[in-house]
């Protein structure tokens, strides 16, 4: 079933979406001091592509130098991030197909806010990375 629902979730917005997460990777990695950002976003990208059997969860060993990197994300990259995110999700919760897709969409704002600090899991061991 998830990989149906990733097929769905390819064609209807992931495709789109990991686009734009690989291009702020992409302007992320032009500068040395942004690289980190940039590894953030590709893995993210990958998580937007295929996101069904996948969650994330906190990383114990994230600190200050996480909740920093992550308000600069916010300024520069993550609010045009998450408004993609709003604005698909509205866009697929018009129908009724795509209303689990949408909250799909909804669930993927709090980390393309904050990517710094986060791992992505398998979703039969969410608790592996902790």
């Amino acid at each position: 079933m998830k990989f149906i629902l990733n097929i769905l979730w390819l064609v209807l917005s992931g495709f789109w979406l990991a686009l734009g997460y690989v291009l702020a990777g992409i302007i992320c990695c032009v500068l040395i001091i942004t690289i980190p950002f940039g590894i953030a976003s590709f893995r993210i990208a990958g998580y937007a592509l295929w996101p069904f059997g996948r969650t994330t969860v906190e990383r114990r060993d994230a600190g200050a130098g996480s909740l920093i990197g992550n308000v600069i994300w916010i300024i520069f990259a993550g609010w045009w991030l998450a408004l993609g995110h709003i604005v698909t999700g509205l866009v697929l919760c018009v129908t009724i197909i795509g209303i689990p897709f949408g909250i799909a969409n909804f669930k993927m704002i709090p980390v393309s806010l904050m990517p710094l600090g986060r791992d992505i899991v398998p979703t039969d061991e969410p608790f592996a990375a902790r």
